[in-house]
């Protein structure tokens, strides 16, 4: 009951923390007009927040096997907070927009996985793979959720309104985390190794079980990222260009509900993972995401409900797989080194977060945003991606 609580508690502030992450790209066709960016300047101000984790995550997160991952988190939740309180007061185009997305990478390389490590460090077994799904569920809704709340906002208030609230959610997390974080760096087992360098990886990419997951964290964060950046915009283009009927929602609405399905998915696929083995169920949804990605950039040529539905089903497949892949590495990393272990997951996985939105945004800008063939080079892209990981992911696997 007591694991049961801290879990909730960690999960909740979670949630509070990335509430505000993806107001960015929910108002991307406002600031793209009101700050008169190219699409590779608007993939560029998506994209640094991931390029910024990247290189602060393999640091904060394997000083967890050092440190209190408390000591971090809170260190995560202050800049996250006063990120987005920047972003509503301070930014006025893209070079203090792109400085304050990447402080903002910073928070959440702080909040992210320091905060599972806290969870993973007090479980095993089915009840730690559980608590990671739920881990991973409670993030998704909080990204899934924050399209509508951005949307609503700036229908209110403009976009200070959803930044503002953003901050205050991140200012919450940190009193979570003082409350229930645990003071003290977990007792390492007598047989386990002592943790390595702070930044030696070496230790981590000899272990081909946690390689292979990672490669396919890596490709997986891509094709998200990807999606989450530039659905809104995708979508508002193509109602605007095509017209829509009355019943269709708006933009912010239609990924709001692509987002909480995703989590369903990604839930029930991590229980389907441990019935039918996690390489199958990684294996059929990086294939069912890849076709997708390919019909998602055909579809704004035929009809807005047809986009609408094919980011509804793109969106569940990418999902299909997330719990699983990490799980599968928290599961595979060697005892000692899991901190290291889930930095080198992060800090690859964003990697691919980065060069996601960047790439849907120089293939828009070689054919045009407006055009219908611009999102068919944009979303292919990742479909090859896609496809490419599945291939290193299940050789590595097979070689460990």
């Amino acid at each position: 009951m007591i694991a049961s609580r801290f879990v909730g508690a960690v999960v909740a502030a979670q949630v509070l923390a990335q509430i505000g992450t993806f107001t960015l790209p929910a108002l991307l066709p406002g600031f793209i007009t009101g700050w008169s960016l190219s699409a590779t300047e608007a993939g560029w101000l998506v994209g640094a927040y991931f390029a910024a984790y990247v290189v602060a995550v393999p640091v904060l997160v394997a000083l967890t096997d050092r440190v209190p991952a408390r000591r971090i988190y809170l260190f995560g939740t202050t800049l996250t907070a006063a990120a987005h309180l920047g972003f509503a007061l301070l930014a006025e185009g893209f070079w203090s927009g792109l400085a304050l997305r990447a402080v903002a990478g910073i928070g959440w390389a702080g909040c992210y996985m320091p905060g599972l490590k806290a969870i993973a460090d007090r479980l095993e077994g089915d009840a730690q793979s559980r608590a990671v799904s739920w881990h991973a569920a409670g993030v998704g809704i909080a990204g899934a959720v924050s399209f509508a709340i951005a949307g609503m906002l700036d229908a209110i208030g403009g976009p200070v309104l959803a930044f503002l609230l953003g901050a205050a959610a991140a200012a919450i997390a940190f009193g979570i985390g003082v409350a229930v974080m645990p003071r003290s760096v977990p007792l390492r087992l007598a047989d386990a190794p002592a943790p390595s360098a702070l930044l030696d990886f070496r230790p981590v990419f000899k272990n081909r079980a946690a390689m292979a997951w990672i490669a396919g964290y890596t490709v997986h964060t891509w094709e998200l990222a990807a999606l989450r950046a530039w659905a809104v915009t995708f979508l508002g283009l193509t109602i605007a260009r095509d017209g829509a009927p009355g019943w269709l929602p708006g933009p912010t609405i239609i990924f709001t509900v692509a987002g909480l399905v995703g989590i369903a998915v990604s839930i029930l696929g991590n229980e389907t993972a441990q019935r039918f083995g996690r390489a199958r169920v990684v294996a059929v949804a990086m294939g069912a995401a890849a076709v997708l990605a390919l019909v998602t950039g055909w579809s704004s040529m035929i009809s807005a409900p047809l986009a609408a539905i094919s980011v509804l089903l793109w969106n569940a497949a990418i999902y299909l797989d997330s719990s699983a892949l990490t799980a599968g590495t928290v599961q595979a990393a060697t005892p000692g080194r899991r901190g290291a272990t889930m930095g080198l997951h992060s800090m690859c996985g964003y990697a691919g977060g980065f060069f996601g939105p960047l790439g849907v945004g120089i293939a828009l800008d070689l054919a045009g945003p407006a055009s219908a063939f611009g999102w068919v080079l944009a979303f292919g892209h990742v479909a090859v991606v896609t496809l490419i990981g599945l291939v290193i992911l299940r050789r590595i696997g097979r070689g460990g």
